[in-house]
């Protein structure tokens, strides 16, 4: 799963373009984030069983993980004690906590998992966030200066995170993080996970740098407008204002030089690229396509993928791998290393091409050239989960079905593909699942 789980909304920098110029000024001086209006925390839980098909997450293993949550909570206490939290801190945090259930309704829907990669890019690389994400880069170039010399990290990829995770912090997440990350510690799919989670919370409850009234975000306890999870949080902050606090949610330089150092430390090359747009031909062996065929750009080039328009390769020697989310029907991409390293951010390859296509057009680069197949019926979680239980009886390697797509599933769609004699591009669709259905 990573640090990053989904696009979920914080409070911050609401309708900071539109503020006046003495408000405007003031954000300059003091790195103030201004908040979003707290909105509804939704609906219950829907009663229903999640559409992973993980046991845990059946309607009946909700309700009775969510019966025995207090309990849960209680046998963590040693736990937390070794991470320094206090007595006082943990008995006074979980007292009054009760589970959210709605976060089961959540955990199986995540949209970069889900939809179709252009529906994706379509939400969140558009020109009204193109726009924002300028104004915030000019607004705050200074903060951005300091922070790409400390660190250097590209400004634009570091603002396309703001921007992708929560539109820079215009979507209201209003959901208690500690509520969160216990509800999660202790039901559903995740609890081994999420028990570090909630317990890097205590942590940061009992050091200081942020109060608990004011550690609000997503369902899965992420938080700050680039979305740290707990444990990100307590690895890669840094108190780049001086005030003494590490504070991603209410100081700008905190925030950016905090994200700056998250990427720096996953192995960000300064001064490079994520990747490019490339245009895949029908002859293409697709076998050499996914991130086990690595190849430098020239290699790429003498094999017929090249960039659109005539571009060169700035650095022929690169290492690059061919990702082509619809086949032999939309763009391909020569993925680089910063690819991978967003990928450490949050692991899906959607989410990874969206935050390296918002980073080139606030820079100034255009739209992608290449047409997506948008006449393909996406399939629907279930229809997913159903072609890799297919894949699986079939004998091709899927790992464990989970409804969500990745390089995994794409390799044995491919080795399905070969074996009835269609390209085998890894492309996914109603027609296969059908003929997959058939045999």
């Amino acid at each position: 799963m990573g640090k990053r789980l989904v696009i979920a909304a914080v409070a911050a920098l609401a309708a900071t373009v539109a503020a006046p110029a003495q408000q405007r000024q003031a954000e300059l001086v003091t790195g103030s984030i201004p908040h979003a209006q707290p909105v509804s925390r939704g609906p219950a839980w829907s009663g229903e069983s999640g559409a992973s098909g993980d046991p845990s997450m059946s309607a009946e293993a909700i309700r009775a993980a969510a019966a025995n949550f207090h309990d849960c909570l209680a046998s963590l206490w040693p736990q937390a004690a070794r991470r320094g939290v206090s007595r006082r801190v943990f008995d006074t945090t979980t007292a009054a906590l009760t589970p959210d259930l709605h976060i089961m309704d959540l955990m199986d829907a995540q949209p970069e998992f889900t939809k179709a990669v252009w529906d994706y890019l379509d939400i969140l690389v558009t020109d009204a966030r193109i726009a924002k994400g300028r104004a915030l880069l000019a607004r705050y170039a200074n903060v951005f200066d300091a922070v790409e010399r400390a660190y250097g990290v590209d400004r634009y990829t570091i603002a396309a995170i703001w921007g992708v995770e929560t539109n820079y912090g215009t979507l209201g997440g209003t959901k208690p993080v500690l509520q969160s990350t216990a509800t999660l510690a202790c039901i559903g799919r995740r609890q081994h996970y999420f028990r570090d989670e909630f317990l890097d919370t205590l942590a940061i409850i009992q050091r200081g740098d942020i109060p608990a009234n004011r550690l609000l975000g997503s369902w899965a306890g992420a938080f700050g407008p680039t979305q740290f999870m707990p444990s990100a949080f307590l690895r890669y902050a840094v108190d780049f204002d001086g005030d003494g606090r590490r504070d991603v949610i209410d100081s700008v330089p905190d925030l950016i030089a905090s994200t700056a150092n998250n990427l720096k430390k996953d192995g960000w090359v300064p001064g490079a690229t994520w990747g490019y747009e490339v245009v895949v031909p029908a002859t293409f062996d697709f076998r050499l396509a996914g991130r086990a065929h690595a190849m430098s750009l020239a290699d790429w080039q003498r094999a017929g993928v090249y960039r659109p328009q005539g571009k060169a390769y700035p650095h022929p020697d690169e290492q690059a791998w061919l990702l082509t989310p619809a086949g032999i029907q939309g763009p391909g991409f020569l993925m680089l290393h910063n690819f991978h390293v967003i990928m450490r951010y949050n692991p899906a390859e959607a989410y990874a091409l969206a935050i390296g296509h918002l980073a080139d057009r606030l820079r100034g680069g255009g739209a992608f050239v290449q047409h997506w197949p948008r006449y393909e019926r996406v399939l629907t979680r279930a229809e997913r989960l159903q072609m890799q239980q297919e894949l699986d009886r079939h004998g091709f390697d899927v790992g464990e079905p989970d409804g969500r797509f990745g390089a995994r599933t794409r390799e044995a769609v491919r080795a399905f593909q070969a074996r009835i004699g269609r390209v085998p591009d890894g492309f996914a669709t109603a027609g296969l699942l059908k003929q997959l259905m058939a045999r």
